[in-house]
């Protein structure tokens, strides 16, 4: 069942682990932060995720704020993937 949680952002079990990501893909809020943090700007990342738009980054950077625990747990646990 996709749960959508924030609007534009959903979780699917079995899908990146359940992590939260941009709806009807499997990239994950968290990556697009982590993008942030090592300072790619918004038209980067839409160059390198033709498969997004502006509202996408948007709502992610939004969710992100909002659930920055669940944001960070994510990155600290692929970055050590």
């Amino acid at each position: 069942m996709i749960k959508y949680l924030w609007y534009g952002i959903q979780k699917t079990p079995g899908v990146m682990g359940g992590a939260a990501c941009i709806r009807k893909t499997r990239i994950p809020v968290w990556l697009l932060i982590s993008y942030r943090r090592q300072d790619a700007t918004d038209a980067h990342i839409l160059e390198g995720h033709p498969d997004l738009c502006a509202a996408d980054l948007v709502n992610a950077f939004s969710y992100a704020e909002a659930y920055p625990d669940e944001i960070e747990t994510a990155i600290q646990e692929n970055e050590e993937d």
